[in-house]
């Protein structure tokens, strides 16, 4: 009986410690030291137009224009472009499975990479864009914008750029 408990233990406690690795805490470190910038702001504009990307295939792209309101990682801006695929132009609408539409008013926590040119872009597409609900929490159910704080500064002293 107790050979039984103590394998059960070792069951709960590996998979408690994978699930804390992969959890958000572990998304947000990743995506952190991975980042060249992270902010937190608002959507004040978005316009989206046909473009074509870098394998030639024409597709909607929203540029999002964000108002910053804290910078977590990298220089500061008052004002971020990001480009995200998808978006509304005319009566055609993209949708891009793995791409958050970003809308005016939306706030959220970007992990973002240094555009080669032109607009920065999510890192990890849109794994590096936390939108915030109401309550500024990542939606969801998702932590509170003070964790996702303390996430990225505990990542970036343990090591991140």
């Amino acid at each position: 009986m107790r050979q039984e408990f103590a394998v059960v233990m070792m069951f709960c406690v590996t998979t408690s410690a994978l699930a804390q690795d992969a959890g958000p805490s572990g998304e947000v470190a990743r995506l952190s030291r991975g980042a060249a910038k992270v902010i937190v702001g608002r959507v004040i504009d978005v316009l989206a137009r046909f473009e074509s990307n870098r394998f030639g295939d024409q597709l909607i792209v929203s540029h999002a224009v964000m108002e910053v309101s804290e910078t977590l990682k990298g220089g500061p801006q008052a004002i971020v472009n990001v480009a995200l695929e998808g978006g509304t132009v005319g009566d055609l609408t993209l949708e891009v499975s793995d791409m958050p539409i970003m809308e005016v008013g939306d706030e959220a926590v970007m992990f973002l990479d240094a555009p080669a040119q032109g607009d920065a872009t999510p890192h990890d597409r849109g794994r590096g864009v936390m939108k915030l609900d109401g309550r500024r929490r990542v939606r969801g159910g998702g932590p509170s914008l003070d964790e996702v704080r303390g996430q990225v500064r505990a990542a970036l002293a343990q090591g991140g750029r």
